[in-house]
Order: C-alpha cells, then sequence, then structure tokens
C-alpha cells in the first residue's frame, strides 16, 4: 500500500519526503499521475482545503492520499494572504513579486507590529472511513526584505526573531524540524506508526 502526495510541487515532495523519510519506499507524488484532473479548491481554512484535495485524488487513484494546505497569515494585513497565498495579489505573479509588494505595504510598518505565521493543515484520507488531521505553525515576523536561497514561496521575508534569520536562510535540514509544515508532519508521522503494520510498507 502507498501514501499519494497531492502535489506536484518538488519542493514540498522533497520537504515532505524529507520528514517522512522512513516511508518513502511508500510515496508516490501527483507527478507520477499526470492527466488527473485537479480539484476545486474553494474551500473557506486551510483544512477544507486539504480535505478537498485529499479526497478528490483518493477518489481517482484508490490510494491513501496525504494533501496539505498551507500558507503566510500577517496580522498587520488582516491575515492575509492566508488561504489565498499561492495565488495571492495576482495567479500570475511569482512568488517574489508578491513578497516585494508585500514589502511595500509593509514599508511603513513597524518591526513589533509585523507579526506573522505560517501555518500547514495536513489531510490524510487513508481509507473511506478513517481521515486523519494535524496542523502546525510557526511564528514570526515579517522582515523588510528578502534574504535567503533555502526554502520557497514566503520563506525569504520571514523572519525569525529568535534566530536573527529569515527563514530562507535556514538549511532544509533544520527547516525540516522547526517548519509549520515539519510540526503538522511530526503528528502525522505518530499516526502513521500506529497505522503501518497494517500498510504493510
Amino acid at each position: 500500500m502507498k501514501i499519494l502526495l497531492a502535489t506536484k510541487n518538488i519542493h514540498k515532495v522533497q520537504e515532505i519526503t524529507d520528514i517522512l523519510h522512513d516511508y518513502m519506499d511508500g510515496i508516490v507524488s501527483l507527478n507520477e499521475f499526470p492527466g488527473l484532473p485537479d480539484p476545486v479548491e474553494d474551500g473557506a481554512t486551510f483544512y477544507e482545503n486539504s480535505l478537498k484535495k485529499a479526497m478528490h485524488y483518493y477518489r481517482l487513484t484508490g490510494l491513501s492520499t496525504l494533501a496539505d494546505d498551507s500558507g503566510l497569515i500577517i496580522d498587520a494585513l488582516g491575515g492575509e494572504p492566508g488561504i489565498y497565498s499561492a495565488r495571492y495579489i495576482d495567479p500570475a505573479l511569482t512568488f517574489p513579486e508578491r513578497s516585494r509588494i508585500i514589502l511595500e505595504r509593509l514599508k511603513e510598518v513597524p518591526l513589533e507590529k509585523r507579526g506573522a505565521r505560517f501555518c500547514c493543515c495536513c489531510v490524510i484520507v487513508w481509507s473511506a472511513d478513517k481521515i486523519i488531521t494535524e496542523t502546525g505553525y510557526v511564528e514570526g515576523k515579517i522582515g523588510y526584505e528578502m534574504k535567503g536561497n533555502y526554502g520557497f514561496g514566503y520563506d525569504p521575508i520571514f523572519l525569525l526573531p529568535e534566530r536573527g534569520l529569515h527563514l530562507a536562510e535556514v538549511p532544509p535540514e533544520e527547516k525540516n524540524k522547526i517548519s509549520h509544515r515539519a510540526k503538522a508532519l511530526e503528528k502525522i508521522k505518530l499516526h502513521l506508526d500506529g497505522l503501518k503494520w497494517r500498510a504493510k510498507f
């Protein structure tokens, strides 16, 4: 039995497989299923979108499916971009372009009011009657510039004040211990440990 990762994002696939390395032999991604239709992600929360994706691909493939929905929540922007993080402002923009716009909008905001957090909600549809869900957060602030060459998405503008580093300055092996996705997946692993004997990975 295999777990399908409901993503084609190679960065996300690498991050998830690094964290779930004990299950590598049983993990595949959507890149191995070309031609499958995309789900409609019209949920109002990270959980709703994760569940929609997981159920969609579970029904299409019959494989236990892990989906996640994640995003950046910025206090000074009223919680934006939130669930719209991947298509914020304009779906045609790149993340660096969106990041520059966010920095411009916050240029007059002092550091103490630049609070932000990454949220990741993971859902596994293990079977028709077994659904697992966990959520992870990482707290920080929006910096004043983009820094770092690691990571992806909004990592270059996300400051970890206690470390004095932006998330994109943190090497993958360290990020995979502290990120929002890592925290959600560490909780997921506890469920997988309990189910592994039945799945026969």
